[in-house]
């Protein structure tokens, strides 16, 4: 047998372009950050690991403003946890209702369908707010185990209100699950005060460290469902009995091997929750929405309309623009790139073609 060529490519050292990423992530990343993911190697089960993972658990309750125990970070992308939180606090034939106004929502009620879930949707225009009437009608018509809702949904722009929603679901006896991955650090969330039975987020958005890992947390009403099942979670990856073990959430004297988690990943994870921290969330929120208002101004002086109209919603992160008539979308963004050397993107799901997607460089 004789060995195979490998492609030229495979001989040189890699080389990536600078871009200056405004779509709605990932975003640029600080060098501080990139510092740390770039420091050596240790094993995942070192104790110096779990004091790191010690760590990453601490900044998310922070970022989260929640008290929670079970309080991770996945290993993966927000996805991770979008299916973590699905997969284990609901089963088969169980009811499950998604706010689908955007993307976001599209992607859970898929999630829940392919496990099996009976689910029911509310659906708006992209960018359409839910009311807490509409949403109470809702939860009294199916009588789901879980509501999911996106506070920041990126695919329009939009900041959803959360206020009273978690007091309906524990009214309903249902679970409240949020979806953060655009919003968090960038428009204010208050897991604890706001009911919110599970919260996640994504590390590649504000937060500015590379994609790969997800925070999320689960409160005790959402531990009760979790770990009370009849049948075990679709998935083992994603299975918070042995998650639970692996982040020392369970009291249990040793952390079992269960997967190898991304070691770099949570080197970068930790440090920008440290640097969140550092400047504090009501700053981080402040200095979001002053930008945002520079960037709303000067693209509403050029005549451009953006695309939701109530500033109050608007999603401090990420700004979407609505394409004005006659133009081609595609056309706008690929020439933006090869001229400025800017990544912007033309909405997702329902939204594509609608608007232009521009998020923030923030360092």
């Amino acid at each position: 047998m004789s060995v195979q060529v490998t492609d030229v490519c495979m001989l040189r050292p890699l080389e990536v372009p600078f871009r200056y990423l405004f779509g709605p992530g990932p975003s640029n990343v600080p060098p501080r950050v990139l510092a740390a993911g770039g420091r050596g190697i240790i094993g995942h089960l070192h104790p110096e690991m779990y004091e790191i993972m010690n760590d990453i658990k601490k900044g998310i309750q922070y970022a989260f403003q929640t008290q929670n125990n079970m309080t991770i970070a996945m290993s993966g992308s927000g996805h991770a946890a979008m299916e973590c939180a699905v997969f284990n606090t609901v089963e088969p034939g169980e009811s499950v209702l998604v706010a689908v106004n955007g993307i976001w929502g599209e992607r859970v009620a898929e999630i829940a369908e392919r496990m099996g879930a009976n689910v029911h949707i509310m659906v708006k225009a992209p960018g359409g707010v839910f009311s807490n009437g509409e949403i109470e009608k809702a939860l009294a018509k199916h009588k789901p185990v879980l509501f999911f809702l996106t506070h920041g949904e990126s695919s329009a722009g939009l900041a959803h209100p959360v206020d009273g929603i978690g007091d309906l679901c524990r009214k309903h006896n249902t679970l409240f699950l949020v979806d953060t991955v655009a919003s968090l650090g960038a428009s204010p969330i208050f897991m604890d005060q706001q009911n919110i039975d599970i919260l996640y987020t994504g590390s590649q958005k504000a937060l500015n460290a590379p994609p790969g890992t997800a925070p999320i947390s689960f409160n005790e009403r959402a531990c009760q469902k979790m770990f009370n099942r009849k049948t075990k979670p679709v998935s083992y990856l994603f299975d918070m009995a042995h998650l639970s073990n692996y982040w020392g959430n369970d009291g249990q004297p040793a952390r079992l091997y269960h997967h190898t988690g991304p070691v770099s990943g949570f080197f970068s994870l930790r440090e920008s929750l440290a640097i969140l921290a550092e400047k504090g969330l009501e700053e981080s929120w402040r200095h979001h929405r002053e930008v945002a208002g520079y960037l709303w101004k000067g693209l509403e002086d050029m005549g451009l309309k953006l695309f939701i109209q109530n500033k109050d919603l608007r999603l401090p992160s990420v700004t979407t623009i609505a394409i004005p008539e006659g133009y081609n979308w595609r056309e706008m963004l690929q020439y933006i790139m090869k001229h400025h050397n800017m990544e912007m993107t033309g909405g997702l799901g329902p939204s594509t073609g609608m608007v232009s997607v521009r998020g923030m460089l923030k360092f």
